[in-house]
């Protein structure tokens, strides 16, 4: 059996202007600083993905961007709608359709969601992982889970939680 690896990314911090729909609120100036950090921090960590699934509001595509940026390549990458919104069963639910094919999937989303669905899937961590991700995940914040279940089997308390990583950029 394959071992599979989901990374699961919280958008970089976004902004709060006003008079603006929330699926289109861009990203604060902290978040430009640090989308680009979790994208090296990524490519350092040799996580690499084969193929994203990125919510389509604005905040997350324009982490994804960035993140892209730092990568040796361009993966490809879906905008679901389904994301936006989604609680962490709907996230597994879409987790569940990635193509055999895949052996690293990203997935770019909002909290609570991709927070709790790291904690729906996850049955051991290493170190203080699962501690640090029940207290808090925060913008930017990076999850590595594997399993060696396909993507359609995935279930409940079925992955390890490797890593969790809070990449920051430096303030110019």
């Amino acid at each position: 059996m394959r071992l599979r690896r989901l990374v699961v990314l919280r958008h970089a911090k976004s902004a709060w202007p006003p008079d603006v729909d929330d699926r289109d609120r861009p990203l604060a100036e902290r978040g430009l600083r640090d989308a680009p950090a979790a994208g090296r921090w990524l490519r350092d960590a040799d996580c690499v993905p084969d193929l994203v699934l990125c919510s389509p509001a604005v905040r997350t595509r324009q982490t994804w961007d960035l993140v892209a940026q730092q990568l040796p390549t361009s993966p490809p990458v879906r905008h679901d709608p389904r994301l936006y919104g989604a609680d962490a069963e709907g996230l597994l639910a879409v987790v569940r359709e990635t193509p055999d094919t895949v052996a690293t999937l990203l997935l770019v989303g909002h909290n609570p969601a991709v927070q709790d669905l790291v904690l729906l899937l996850t049955s051991e961590a290493l170190g203080d992982a699962l501690e640090r991700t029940r207290e808090k995940f925060p913008t930017s914040a990076i999850a590595v889970l594997t399993q060696q279940r396909s993507w359609p089997e995935a279930v409940q308390s079925g992955s390890l939680l490797t890593d969790v990583a809070v990449p920051r950029g430096a303030a110019t």
